[in-house]
């Protein structure tokens, strides 16, 4: 892929992926693996390295939009922190088909819990322990894989009653405790393939400028909650790409 190629494709990742509250983790690490045939470990370090400072940026952009829920954030971000640790000490040791197999079979049921959930809640479900388990989902997605995490952490977010903007903007925030520390993990396993990691990274920052006015655009649609629906749909076929 060309420099210009890449920084477009940076571009749209980075709006679509941070509007919708990911970090894009997979997809970089997907066009790393099959465009330059990186190594998993070098694949991984530079999909994390890309990904941490558009995510950053798009916490900003949301947190003056006053759209991330910090307690509901937070209680995830306890639990997900040391999971990044452990994953990421466990992961040499992991079969790949294994955690292959656990990752997608987990995304295929929560995009199936998002459709079956109620459009409407009447109020946040508190519960800590249900924030927490969705945290060590998305920390050991981070810390075994070098993917963002992104996946289970928003749809926890919807499941637990957030609306559909406040969950992409929290689920944002969360991910930049987890990249962070999985940063420091894969940047000393894994040589950063700068190359190509440059021109993602510039565009995935011009996307995260993006996203936050993206997001507000759609909250003020007629029908939001669809976008509920293209999350659900877009985590099943996630799920189901990783099992094929």
């Amino acid at each position: 892929m060309t420099t210009f190629v890449l920084i477009i494709v940076g571009i749209l990742v980075g709006t679509i992926v941070i509007a919708l509250g990911g970090g894009g983790g997979a997809i970089y690490l997907g066009i790393l693996s099959s465009s330059f045939h990186l190594s998993p470990a070098s694949a991984a370090a530079t999909s994390i390295i890309t990904s941490l400072p558009a995510l950053v940026i798009g916490v900003i952009g949301y947190a003056k939009q006053k759209r991330i829920n910090f307690h509901v954030g937070n209680q995830m971000l306890l639990a997900a922190l040391p999971a990044v640790v452990i994953g990421s000490l466990i992961s040499p040791h992991i079969p790949k088909v294994i955690y292959t197999w656990i990752i997608g079979i987990i995304l295929i049921i929560l995009g199936i819990q998002i459709f079956l959930k109620k459009s409407k809640q009447d109020s946040i479900n508190q519960n800590p322990y249900a924030a927490a388990a969705y945290g060590i989902l998305g920390g050991l997605m981070v810390g075994v894989a070098g993917l963002s995490g992104g996946g289970p952490i928003l749809a926890g977010l919807l499941l637990l009653g957030l609306d559909t903007f406040n969950a992409t903007a929290t689920s944002a925030y969360v991910l930049v405790g987890m990249s962070i520390l999985g940063s420091i993990f894969h940047i000393s396993s894994g040589n950063v393939y700068w190359q190509a990691g440059i021109p993602l990274l510039i565009g995935a920052i011009c996307g995260a400028v993006i996203a936050p006015l993206l997001v507000n655009v759609l909250a003020r649609s007629k029908h939001p909650e669809w976008i509920n629906y293209f999350i659900a749909v877009l985590l099943i076929y996630m799920g189901v790409k990783t099992l094929v």
